[in-house]
């Protein structure tokens, strides 16, 4: 079963600099995302009550993922032995359950290499980018990992989730559940897995490349 990703397309893209200098830090996004809660608001364009509500909780994931995530040691082993530049980009929102899940990690194994530069984009604030990586030509699905080299040009791209996690979407969705039903699914999926099917899914696609 191969990860979700485009690695296998052949035209590789190339991300214009200009969303690298505007790309925040892990802990700036987090700043943000508290600032709009604080005002009892999301990063969503549009007020929404639930969406603010998503972004208490999502918040809360985030610190305890900071807390409690490991890196399990083939993870670490293959992230240590990159040695040429790359910058992940992350297109998120921070009432999205689905990042609050995978940043977490996506930071911790960044922070193990100085030749990776980590950095966020609000989704609806860089549709264009967005709409370069949708999720079957159709969704604009969070989060979304887009790994670049010293040139901008994309190694491989990541997201929304992993291979395993999708397909019970997909199922879940195929039985007609309500979306409250399936996020409570999708989250029970991840407090088992505990990152781990992440990790091993990057693992395997970064080891093509380093």
């Amino acid at each position: 079963m191969q990860p979700t990703t485009e690695k296998k397309n052949l035209l590789k893209r190339k991300v214009d600099k200009a969303y690298i200098k505007k790309a925040i830090s892990y802990h700036r996004y987090l700043e943000l995302i508290n600032s709009f809660l604080h005002e009892e608001k999301s990063t969503a364009p549009k007020y929404s009550d639930t969406l603010a509500q998503y972004t208490r909780l999502n918040i809360a994931r985030m610190n305890r993922l900071d807390k409690t995530t490991e890196i399990i040691p083939e993870f670490k082993d293959t992230i240590v032995q990159i040695n040429k530049p790359q910058t992940w980009l992350v297109l998120t929102e921070g009432w999205c359950g689905d990042a609050a899940q995978i940043i977490p990690i996506l930071y911790k194994a960044a922070s193990l290499n100085e030749n990776i530069a980590l950095g966020f984009l609000l989704r609806d604030d860089n549709l264009q980018l967005m709409d370069m990586y949708l999720t079957n030509g159709k969704s604009r699905s969070l989060p979304k990992l887009i790994v670049l080299d010293e040139n901008n040009n994309e190694l491989f791209n990541w997201g929304p989730r992993p291979v395993i996690l999708q397909e019970l979407f997909y199922h879940l969705k195929a039985k007609a559940l309500t979306d409250d039903a399936i996020k409570e699914e999708i989250h029970k999926w991840y407090a088992q897995d505990k990152t781990v099917t992440i990790q091993i899914e990057l693992l395997q696609i970064l080891n093509n490349i380093v």
